[in-house]
């Protein structure tokens, strides 16, 4: 038996951050996709995370546990291809390091990924979205720094992870107002940035002061805003904008509702997908054509540029209540006893 801590410790910092140069969101990814595989075996083998043995988690365990992912935990498809993508890159990994077990390997990477639906992207409305930037208060630093978030993620479209990672290198203010975004892959993408979006970013820099962190936001300790702290601050917002906007209420907001947003504002605005893609940061085209989907204006387009069927006149008429009083079949019905 083959102990799996020392490979899947080799996996993580030689083959992803060593050789592959993953970023530091994919391996806090993987990790946490193998943490919650190890804890399923220790719990189904009776045994401890760190004495599970490769040969222990075959294509039965690695399927019994994407079932619990979907049946105890509630994730969707999407969440259970992302845990099986993680799982299936260690076993590439462990071909050339364990041959033996070249079999066991080749039934787990036979694993399909399971069929995902294609939805409608959701957004917000003109209005929503107004609401939740007018709700943050400008008459404290909080205010300040929230609504400059709010509106730097909304107007950048960008990923919570490209929000709180941005640094102050990286925020130009002269001569025209743009940042330098680090998306999915290291692809960094530079954003110009509207006026009122530029004027909430000079409020917060005037109000910052001087702090230990690098990065364009803080929280209250000066220290660098994590994933989680945004989101409870647009919650917190979303919220509050809820009394203003009651369609709100109804709707789950997060940080990606911010970029769908985005997005087909962009798309409504041009009416070209190659810019939606690029403002975006997409890697191929093909994924921002959900937004297409999403939006209704591209389709009226359509409809404004064909010819449709023509109709067939006609005009219905009523019958007239006295005529039909007149008709025979009246008459006859009259004089027949049963209908009496």
């Amino acid at each position: 038996m083959t102990p799996i801590a020392p490979h899947i410790t080799a996996f993580l910092r030689q083959r992803l951050i060593e050789e592959r140069d993953a970023s530091r969101n994919t391996c806090e990814s993987y990790a946490y996709a193998f943490k919650l595989l190890f804890e399923f075996a220790a719990e189904r083998l009776k045994t401890t995370p760190a004495k599970l043995c490769f040969e222990q988690i075959d294509a039965t365990l690695v399927a019994d546990f994407l079932a619990h992912l979907e049946r105890r935990r509630g994730n969707g498809a999407n969440s259970r291809n992302l845990r099986l993508a993680a799982i299936k890159s260690f076993m590439r990994f462990m071909q050339y390091r364990l041959p033996a077990a070249l079999d066991q390997i080749q039934r787990v990477l036979a694993i399909p990924a399971k069929k995902t639906e294609s939805r409608l992207v959701k957004h917000l409305t003109v209005a929503e979205m107004q609401a939740i930037l007018d709700a943050p208060a400008p008459t404290s630093r909080e205010g300040i720094r929230d609504r400059a978030m709010l509106h730097l993620c909304f107007a950048a479209g960008l990923r919570v992870s490209e929000l709180v990672g941005l640094q102050m290198a990286d925020l130009r203010l002269q001569p025209e107002a743009s940042i330098r975004v680090e998306g999915k892959g290291r692809k960094e993408r530079c954003l110009p940035l509207w006026k009122q979006t530029a004027t909430a970013v000079r409020a917060w820099l005037a109000v910052r002061g001087t702090v230990p962190s690098s990065h364009l936001f803080v929280n209250a300790r000066g220290e660098v805003m994590t994933r989680s702290g945004f989101e409870y601050i647009l919650g917190k917002h979303a919220s509050a904008a809820a009394a203003v906007c009651p369609s709100l209420s109804q709707k789950r907001v997060s940080p990606h509702l911010l970029r769908h947003t985005c997005a087909l504002t962009v798309l409504q605005a041009t009416k070209d997908l190659r810019k939606v893609s690029l403002w975006l940061g997409h890697a191929s085209i093909q994924t921002t054509e959900i937004y297409t989907r999403a939006d209704p204006s591209v389709k009226l387009e359509a409809l404004e540029s064909i010819v449709a069927p023509a109709l067939r006149t006609g005009r219905f008429k009523a019958t007239d209540a006295l005529i039909a009083s007149l008709h025979p079949r009246a008459f006859a019905d009259a004089d027949d006893p049963s209908r009496r």
